[in-house]
């Protein structure tokens, strides 16, 4: 079994700055620390032992991920799965256990909903949570911040002092609709997934869009109408409608509606499913895409490339690994008062396949 010595030799360190790598990485310069890393990662050194020095420290050797739905999202949809996937590839927790904490889960959500008080399900379970698009203000995260547990925000909400990972979802939006402008589309419809976790499914008007508390989809509606309006489109003519959850079955009855109601050339999806679950929907209604109909979605999951989607390219899973690295070294080492958080924010992409065209 490869040990921390061997690590050190291959490395050319010394054995102490391999374990500095692990739980004190504010000792060595991040080049220095990277490069120790990825000599671990090649020989297969698993790190120490962080389960025995869990029962030494005090910590229990897990971490948890934040669900906002049932358990059974985090194995459907694509963008939790490119996440789960992205925490995995870090080798500093191939000895911890990784705990799903569904917030449907009223166990998890018990107290009273006012001062964020939570039964013991998440506090002492775990050492540290990662928390992945939650909505604003949401009770649960109000509880973790109030009982000091260790967390890292995955895309929102944006909370002053939490170390964040995400990227630019209101500009990302805005190449989106730009794309289907300058390919001369103006009747354009939008399919959200939520603005609101309160099951709502229907048209969007302004109240219901300044309402909303999902951060993301806030943002990429709000460059939709950013950008439409430098084109001269009133919010009155863009088409919006609420899908109330995420998955293909809601996104494809979201699209029907928007595609049986008005007369569109292109729609814009907030997501890859929704954009998906459009072009079934338009097909079911014997429509071409992209001849009857341009479809743009968001994300870049798998499943885009084999269907021709035309979409937005953010690193899923590299959002995965950059949050439970921060995660890791908030656990082995916590911040100063003074050391401000770690943020990452990534760029997008636009690729462009053959689910949209010119309009004639």
């Amino acid at each position: 079994m490869v040990s921390m010595k061997d690590v050190a030799l291959a490395a050319g360190v010394s054995q102490p700055a391999v374990s500095y790598a692990y739980n004190k990485p504010n000792k060595l310069s991040a080049a220095q620390r990277e490069h120790i890393l990825a000599v671990a990662e090649k020989l297969g050194y698993p790190g120490p032992n962080i389960m025995g020095r869990s029962l030494r420290s005090g910590k229990v050797g897990a971490i948890g991920l934040m669900v906002m739905d049932k358990l059974s999202y985090a194995f459907a949809d694509p963008s939790m799965i490119a996440l789960l996937r992205g925490i995995g590839e870090i080798g500093e927790l191939s000895n911890v256990a990784l705990t799903l904490f569904p917030l449907n889960n009223q166990r998890i959500r018990s107290g009273d909903g006012k001062t964020g008080h939570t039964s013991l399900a998440v506090r002492g379970l775990v050492d540290g949570l990662i928390i992945p698009t939650m909505p604003d203000d949401h009770p649960m995260v109000r509880a973790v911040i109030q009982q000091k547990i260790p967390f890292v925000v995955v895309d929102s909400p944006l909370i002053e002092g939490a170390h964040y990972v995400g990227i630019d979802d209101r500009g990302a939006a805005r190449q989106q609709m730009r794309h289907l402008l300058d390919l001369g589309h103006r009747r354009i419809g939008i399919v959200v997934d939520r603005l609101n976790p309160d099951n709502h499914r229907g048209e969007v008007d302004l109240n219901r869009f300044r309402s909303s508390t999902e951060m993301i989809v806030r943002e990429r509606l709000t460059g939709y109408i950013e950008e439409a309006a430098e084109a001269g489109l009133a919010f009155e003519d863009l088409h919006i409608v609420e899908a109330g959850g995420f998955d293909s079955t809601v996104g494809q009855a979201a699209a029907t509606t928007l595609l049986n109601r008005y007369p569109l050339t292109a729609i814009v999806a907030c997501s890859d499913v929704m954009a998906l679950a459009s072009m079934s929907a338009a097909q079911a209604l014997q429509m071409r895409v992209p001849e009857d109909i341009s479809i743009i979605g968001f994300d870049d999951i798998p499943e885009a490339g084999a269907a021709g989607l035309t979409t937005i390219r953010q690193p899923l899973v590299e959002k995965g690994v950059y949050a439970a690295r921060f995660l890791v070294d908030l656990l082995n080492s916590p911040p100063a008062e003074s050391e401000p958080p770690k943020r990452k924010m990534f760029q997008t992409q636009l690729v462009v396949r053959t689910s949209t065209q010119k309009l004639d």
